[in-house]
């Protein structure tokens, strides 16, 4: 096992009627900018919660942060806490208003262009503007990490960063709240939370034993009530444990003292800034393509998810050719189209372009061993179309 440090200060606050707790988990006396998405919380109640227990604080609105939040718009809310001299966030919404707040958090004292957080991935571990968080769409993991994406809309550019100084302070986890969410949200928050657990586990196979049972423990769960949530969100039993699947899933344990990928995600998030389709999608997309070009450096943990996840039988390359089928199947299962033509007629180019980008970037290998080079980008790419 691989040395690590594990760090994670974040107070996971989970279950029915938590908001109730809220007025005790904001620091007294502060003043609160409340920020959140596009307007579903005025619809489901939530919003009327949080001014109900945050009554007496002295509380500024911020809306319209977009699913995958554009720096612009991140930027004005930067804007509004320095003019009202705010000192203490609210992110009440999914991954996406989560994000955003996290880089609205790092850029308000930062000493330099706020660009650069992004584009030269600055970690921020020191000066953040504390925050907490009232989840209302399980999918991320963002209610218990330190790292976020943010699109760069003019330069059609999405951009992850992070630092230690960006973990919520607080997380309120009310598995009723996906009761209202559309069908489509529920396919991608499932989709979304199995492919972080992937990028952490599909390596190689390697001695955290524990971390590799914890990681399929969870890949099961979400096989398992993934498909039966989205047909009945008000089951507490299904909704409670695909919220938790999600927040264990990128809450940084299973990630201790292992290898991981994410290259599946490095890729995606080019199509999500290109082509505006959900990001679970692009997951669902470019993941099988790239266990496919990967195949001989997966191979042996391909055929371990195989075996343990869906109980194939047969040698290993049968049984990790195979596995990866199986991962298809979930992923329509889930209600996801699984080309890039699916989405867009205009694809034809999409390799060359991040291709292109990465090269710029000086993104010259990704994924676990620095493997997944520009060629294979450009493979994996062009499998996916």
């Amino acid at each position: 096992m691989l040395n690590f440090e594990l760090y994670n200060p974040t107070n996971l606050i989970f279950g029915k009627g938590q908001i109730e707790k809220l007025s005790t988990l904001v620091p007294k006396d502060a003043k609160i900018l409340l920020a959140y998405g596009g307007g579903s919380i005025f619809k489901n109640g939530i919003h009327e919660q949080v001014i109900k227990n945050l009554k007496g604080f002295d509380i500024v609105e911020f809306g319209g942060i977009e699913p995958n939040p554009h720096f612009e718009t991140l930027m004005k809310a930067v804007e509004v806490i320095k003019a009202e001299k705010i000192d203490f966030i609210l992110a009440v919404g999914g991954g996406s208003v989560i994000d955003g707040v996290k880089f609205i958090s790092a850029a308000v004292n930062f000493d330099g262009n706020p660009l650069d957080i992004l584009q030269k991935r600055l970690l921020i571990k020191e000066n953040a503007v504390p925050f907490g968080t009232i989840l209302t769409l399980p999918a991320t993991g963002s209610e218990m990490n330190s790292g976020y994406v943010v699109t760069i809309k003019a330069t059609q550019e999405k951009l992850a960063s992070g630092g230690s100084a960006l973990f919520p302070k607080f997380s309120i986890c009310d598995p009723t709240v996906i009761e209202s969410l559309p069908k489509r949200q529920l396919q991608n928050g499932v989709v979304d939370a199995y492919t972080h657990v992937m990028e952490q586990y599909l390596t190689y196979p390697h001695e955290g034993f524990l971390q590799d049972r914890i990681a399929e423990g969870i890949l099961q769960t979400l096989i398992e009530v993934g498909p039966k949530v989205v047909e009945n969100p008000t089951d507490y039993a299904l909704a409670s444990n695909f919220m938790w699947s999600c927040t264990m899933a990128l809450n940084g344990l299973i990630q201790k003292g292992v290898p991981s990928d994410w290259a599946t995600h490095m890729i995606g998030h080019e199509l999500t800034a290109l082509y505006d389709i959900d990001h679970a999608r692009t997951l669902a997309i470019i993941g099988p393509s790239l266990y496919t070009v990967m195949f001989e450096t997966k191979k042996g943990k391909l055929a371990q998810y195989g075996r343990r996840i869906f109980n194939l039988t047969g040698s290993d390359d049968e049984v990790a050719k195979e596995a990866i089928n199986k991962t298809v199947e979930f992923f329509h299962t889930m209600g996801m189209d699984t080309k890039l033509s699916q989405y867009t007629d205009d694809y034809t180019n999409t390799a060359d372009f991040i291709v292109k980008r990465f090269d710029e970037r000086g993104w010259k290998g990704l994924g676990e061993n620095q493997l997944v080079t520009l060629d294979k980008v450009k493979s994996i790419v062009e499998l996916s179309y």
